[in-house]
Order: C-alpha cells, then sequence, then structure tokens
C-alpha cells in the first residue's frame, strides 16, 4: 500500500458521524491531516486502492472522497500507470470566484460586501505603503496612465478602476487581503456603470493619483484614511444603485 503516513497514523481514527457519509469522513481526515501540516503541497497521498484498503470502503467510495478532494482544490489527481493523487499547491485566487458565488447565493446585501471591502482595502493601502516596491509604483502609476486615456469610456474606466484596487492590495504583499478583495470584487464590482459620471470619474481618479503619492511617501496613515474616505463614496454608490434597481423592478412588477 502506498498510501502517504499521514493516512496511515493509527491515531487518526476514522470516527463515524450519524449524518456524514463514508466519503465525507475521508475527506475531512485528508483536511485535518492538512492542516496540521501531516500533509504538504507535494505529497503522494496514495491511490483509489489505496484509501479504499486503508478506510476499508469500496473503491467507489473512495473514489467520491478524492473526487471531492479534487473539486476543492486539494489534490491533482494522476490516471494511468505510476498514477494516484498528490497534495495540490495552492492557488488560492483560483477559488475567489467560487466564494463570491457562494456570497451571492447567502444573500449577503450590498452594505454587508462594501463593509468587509472598506476594511480589506483599507489595511491593503496601508500595507502597500509599507511594502510596496518600485515594481508596485510603476504599475499603479500605468494603471493611472490608462485610466487617464479612457476617462470618457466608462466601461473601460470602470475596468482599469477595479484593476486598480486589486493592484493597490496586490501592491501589499499579503495574499490573503488580495484573495478576499478579487471575491468581493466579483460581487460589488459592477459591469455597468450608472452612477459614473464625468465629474464623479475625475473625483475617482484624483483619489487614485493622491493614493499612489501617498503610498510612494510610505504615508501609511494617510493612505489608509485616504483609501477609507474613497471606498466609503464607493459605497454610498452601490448602495444608492442597488436601491434605484430594486425601484425600478417593482415599478415594472
Amino acid at each position: 500500500m502506498r498510501l502517504h503516513p499521514a493516512m496511515k497514523n493509527g491515531e487518526r481514527n476514522v470516527v463515524p458521524f450519524r449524518s456524514a457519509t463514508m466519503s465525507t469522513q475521508i475527506v475531512a481526515q485528508v483536511r485535518e491531516a492538512l492542516f496540521a501540516k501531516e500533509l504538504r503541497p507535494g505529497d503522494f497521498l496514495g491511490t483509489e486502492k489505496d484509501l479504499a484498503e486503508r478506510f476499508a470502503v469500496s473503491r467507489i467510495v473512495a473514489r467520491d472522497a478524492l473526487r471531492t478532494l479534487e473539486a476543492q482544490g486539494v489534490v491533482e489527481i494522476k490516471v494511468g500507470s505510476g498514477g494516484g493523487a498528490r497534495i495540490a499547491r495552492g492557488n488560492a485566487r483560483l477559488f475567489a470566484e467560487a466564494l463570491a458565488v457562494q456570497l451571492d447565493l447567502a444573500g449577503v446585501s450590498v452594505s454587508e460586501i462594501m463593509e468587509a471591502q472598506r476594511a480589506i482595502e483599507c489595511l491593503g493601502a496601508e500595507l502597500a505603503a509599507v511594502n510596496s516596491t518600485a515594481e508596485d509604483h510603476a504599475r499603479l502609476r500605468e494603471l493611472i496612465s490608462e485610466a487617464e486615456r479612457r476617462i470618457d469610456d466608462v466601461p473601460a474606466f470602470t475596468r482599469s478602476s477595479r484593476e486598480f484596487h486589486l493592484a493597490v492590495a496586490e501592491a501589499s504583499h499579503n495574499r490573503v487581503l488580495v484573495v478576499q478583495l478579487v471575491s468581493l470584487q466579483h460581487v460589488s464590482w459592477p459591469a455597468h456603470n450608472p452612477t459614473l459620471t464625468p465629474s464623479v470619474a475625475r473625483r475617482v481618479l484624483d483619489a487614485h493619483v493622491e493614493l499612489v503619492a501617498r503610498i510612494e511617501m510610505r504615508d501609511a496613515a494617510g493612505a489608509r484614511q485616504l483609501m477609507d474616505e474613497h471606498v466609503k463614496m464607493i459605497a454610498a454608490r452601490r448602495v444608492a444603485e442597488h436601491r434605484d434597481k430594486h425601484a425600478t423592478s417593482r415599478a415594472c412588477c
């Protein structure tokens, strides 16, 4: 049996749960071993046959567990000779969209999303002022120039602004913040931007210019404060758009 030692651990017994299938229990044990650092990216977990023998289940149950782990991004599966499951090398951004879908299905409000986004972006701006590199500064300046060229093109300016906010988070060099922002942007950033008037676009661009200046000056407190004011303005627009959209919907129905 080529099962990983973490799965052979005698202390890690299968505990029966009334509401959990055997497949679910296998998945839970693999995740537990992963969080306990008993499994590392690249480790060979075992084959479908190995898991079936270890947990005394059918290969159908083991296959279902592996497919679940694969769908969750925990393992990568190779078929054929020399095949089996290995612990995946993480790419958290792949799951940002999935999280956004779950937030949307859960019915979180625009206000909830924007409150979370405000917290993430303010900390991101603060850390960007501390951790950003010359390359980060160049990227932010490039996005400002791009937005300036597209200021009369609402969809293009909206996309550029979204990229700017993400670039600020990336300049923080905190991947957790980046993934959280990517997820929230899927829900909060509009494809259509009905409240983006020319005067609003100019205010947005001016705020971005000032924010980059504070980041380059390593003014962490100033960057945080400016981002806080900026996201508050964005939140007010998003809430107004949502309210107007629902008012229109009720009037039509």
